[in-house]
């Protein structure tokens, strides 16, 4: 059976027993800046900034001024503004740049328009014709998945090309999701999901902010425990794990996959730092890694694949979670301490991972209970 490949770019944004006690013990710092028009200077009241995948956002002043605290780590943070194009900057607490920054934000229209004529005309009635497609691909088919409800499916438009035989699907503002399953309300502003029905391929490009929601003592504990369990083996967690060099201890095990006459043969890693090119950077706390093969298989040992994606395919092993990613050839990721790495668009997942969708997607700032892990 063919597998779905996945690439979900997250600039915010996209998952323990051993976790770094910096971040458990976080500490944080504050960004400030101001958002702007761009062709005519003047600010822009009530823009939406925030830290991408995180619990961490505001609105901006009347001079369109924005201060947030924010926990340490890397973040892609993210302004946006009805009718103006969204604009993102990558910051860190190792910067010297956080108290001064500024987003000129360019008006959609243009773009949007021009956009639409490369894309092919709206299809009629597209939540109804596209609508399952989409929620499938984009919140998932995991049972986290399956208890999440988007809130505002009109703000939805469809768009297909014959001629490339692609999907493509554009927000005119933030969509709504409510996760009953974690116990966040997420809004997106989402700038394209791309499915290429030739390669089986779906892209998606967008800017969550969390929300917690409010709940009794009782639901409280259930998001806890299902944060938890959507926690062991996502990308978040192997991130994190590879900067605090845990991964063996946190039940991971990485190989290179080798293709010799179209068969792929695994290659177990005696020196698995080295083999991945691990350098940690002291001066800015971050490690950049750079596979001598850019296909590697993560399987993690600690949880088993859910029943949803062992019934897609009778040949998967069932006492553990396989997955791959795709290295572009040549190009290094850089991981922060919380996780958060880029650029994101140099990874494509498949298996377990790929399955794995905004469903069970957690904030940078989660912080698992060891008590549980």
């Amino acid at each position: 059976m063919k597998k779905q490949i996945s690439i979900i770019i997250l600039f915010f944004i996209f998952c323990f027993l051993t976790f770094n006690i910096s971040f458990s013990q976080t500490n944080y710092y504050n960004v400030k800046g101001k958002v702007i028009d761009k062709t005519t200077k003047a600010p822009l009241q009530g823009a939406s900034v925030f830290a991408q995948n995180s619990t961490f956002g505001e609105a901006t002043d009347a001079d369109g001024n924005f201060k947030l605290t924010i926990p340490n780590g890397g973040y892609s943070l993210v302004a946006s503004f009805t009718g103006y194009e969204t604009e993102t900057i990558r910051i860190s607490n190792t910067s010297s740049q956080n108290d001064n920054l500024v987003f000129e934000l360019n008006p959609q229209e243009k773009s949007l328009e021009a956009v639409t004529i490369a894309v092919s005309n709206e299809v009629k009635d597209g939540w109804q014709k596209y609508g399952e497609f989409f929620t499938e691909n984009f919140i998932g088919q995991s049972k986290f998945a399956k208890q999440c409800i988007i809130k505002n499916p009109e703000v939805l438009h469809f768009y297909f090309s014959k001629k490339k035989n692609r999907l493509k699907v554009l927000a005119t503002e933030p969509l709504i999701v409510n996760n009953f399953a974690l116990g966040y309300n997420l809004k997106f502003a989402i700038d394209s999901f791309t499915n290429e029905y030739n390669t089986n391929t779906n892209l998606f490009i967008g800017y969550p902010l969390f929300e917690e929601m409010q709940g009794t003592p009782a639901q409280q504990e259930t998001w806890r425990e299902n944060r938890a369990v959507a926690y062991k083996g996502s990308m978040l967690q192997l991130m994190r794990s590879i900067f605090n060099k845990t991964l063996m201890q946190d039940g991971f095990e990485l190989q290179f996959i080798i293709r010799n006459d179209g068969k792929e043969i695994p290659i177990p890693l005696q020196n698995l730092y080295g083999a991945l090119n691990y350098d940690k950077d002291d001066s800015t706390n971050t490690v950049e890694i750079i596979p001598n093969q850019n296909e590697v298989a993560v399987i993690y040992k600690n949880a088993a694949p859910e029943e949803a994606y062992l019934n897609s395919d009778e040949a998967i092993k069932k006492d553990f979670q396989l997955s791959t990613l795709l290295f572009a050839p040549g190009e290094s990721i850089v991981i922060e301490q919380n996780g958060y790495y880029y650029d994101q668009t140099d990874i494509i997942t498949n298996g377990y991972l790929g399955f794995k969708k905004i469903g069970d997607m957690l904030p940078y700032d989660y912080a698992p209970n060891p008590e549980r892990e």
